[in-house]
């Protein structure tokens, strides 16, 4: 049989499949998709069916594909309001501990609950750092990523983001002015430098031309003279676990967390939800990975061959899933949450967040969470298709060469023939 006849038979075949045969056709043997590591897994919930099942059951690394676990996790544990202090009043003194939350002085999405509350106390202030001992970076994060934002340390009490922000304005916050070194003109330096582990900043003589967000190495003494700066009085620095008798004090909405982390794909955010996760589960203790344990093991219970979740944000390598098992959390967040509350938290394919660019017709029929790094593009949510239906789907790309923008544009073409056939 010539190839030409193979060819049109296959061809007349497939024209009488369903658009779910034809599709899976086309991932096994078009170079589009076989050029590299693909999965993909396409859910109908109203059926209860599997649409598309292309190397479904392998791992994969997800990226920020990871965050959609943490949003599950703080749905899951955390109140409508974000727990934003914890604290304990003793004779004229107030010793307050950190519970993760992320928003003090945060430079794009303030909470001002914190400080309005410690302003108002006539007692004496102290700043205890007791309640969390962990490492300031997430498992398998990359060592000389920490001049760079997206890589801001994790810990109990978070200011300002955790990073200073240079920009033609100046610098923020003030307190860190005095630790900037302009460098001589002609410098090869490109951008704002933090010395590994100090926070001693180079700028290059041309000054700072964009904004620059450059991660801080906190401590619990620069916290305390961080907040004595803004509060305009003492803040002192104590040793003292929990009490039991500690009160919570809440601020923000959750959802406006929430919005901006799976918006921007902030991985500050997403690590410090365990830790608000983990303050509302207990006390005296602040461990995100306990937390993280807790969901995974508890709750999830997915197979350890098949999963194996490290951290909150996806910057870890380490981390890994299947396109069934993110079908399967993206089942559980939708049973948790209505639709309409879910679809405005998550980015839209062509109108917000990381999917802005992302090209589709004017009406977004795509909600979803993106993820990527070197060699990894992923996109997993939910997709409105022509026909009225909503369905699950996450396409994960792995070990290519070409770039990430060719993998997004892919992944939009296959999302447009999802959205146009079923």
């Amino acid at each position: 049989m010539s190839k030409l006849l193979l060819a049109l038979l296959t061809g007349l075949l497939l024209a009488g499949c369903s658009p779910a045969r034809r599709l899976s056709h086309d991932l096994r043997t078009l170079p589009t998709y076989t050029d590299h590591s693909l999965g993909v897994a396409v859910y109908d919930p109203i059926r209860k069916k599997a649409l598309i099942q292309h190397n479904a059951d392998i791992p994969f690394t997800p990226a920020s594909n990871t965050k959609l676990f943490s949003f599950y996790a703080g749905l899951l544990g955390i109140s409508e309001s974000l727990p934003a202090l914890r604290y304990v009043v003793r004779q004229d003194s107030l010793i307050f501990w950190g519970t993760g939350n992320p928003l003090l002085l945060h430079p794009d999405l303030p909470d001002t609950s914190a400080l309005a509350f410690l302003r108002s106390r006539p007692e004496q202030l102290f700043f205890s750092a007791d309640n969390y001992s962990g490492p300031r970076f997430g498992p398998g994060w990359a060592w000389d990523d920490y001049n760079d934002d997206y890589s801001a340390e994790l810990v109990s009490l978070p200011l300002y983001g955790n990073v200073v922000r240079f920009n033609k304005q100046g610098i923020s916050p003030a307190a860190f002015r005095d630790s900037v070194r302009v460098l001589e003109a002609g410098s090869k330096q490109t951008g704002v430098h933090r010395a590994e582990f100090a926070n001693t900043f180079t700028v290059p003589g041309t000054g700072v031309t964009s904004k620059q967000d450059v991660p801080f190495r906190w401590s619990p003494e620069l916290a305390a003279r961080l907040l004595s700066d803004t509060l305009h009085r003492p803040v002192g620095l104590v040793s003292s676990p929990v009490p039991a008798d500690a009160q919570l004090l809440r601020g923000l909405s959750t959802d406006s967390l929430y919005k901006r982390m799976l918006y921007v794909s902030d991985n500050q955010f997403a690590e410090q939800v365990l830790f608000m996760l983990s303050a509302e589960r207990r006390a005296d203790k602040i461990d995100p990975t306990q937390a993280r344990r807790w969901v995974a093991d508890s709750v999830l219970r997915y197979p350890i061959t098949k999963a194996k979740w490290v951290d909150g944000s996806g910057l870890s390598r380490y981390n890994l899933f299947t396109p069934n098992i993110l079908i399967d959390l993206l089942g559980r967040i939708d049973a948790r949450i209505p639709r309409q509350r879910l679809f405005a938290l998550l980015p839209a394919a062509g109108r917000s967040g990381t999917l802005r660019s992302m090209g589709t017709s004017q009406q977004p029929y795509v909600y979803a969470k993106s993820g990527s790094m070197s060699a990894v593009y992923n996109l997993s949510g939910y997709i409105l298709t022509q026909r009225g239906k909503t369905l699950y789907f996450s396409i994960m790309h792995n070990n290519f060469t070409q770039p990430v923008s060719e993998m997004r544009q892919r992944t939009t073409d296959l999302l447009r023939q999802i959205h146009e056939r079923f």
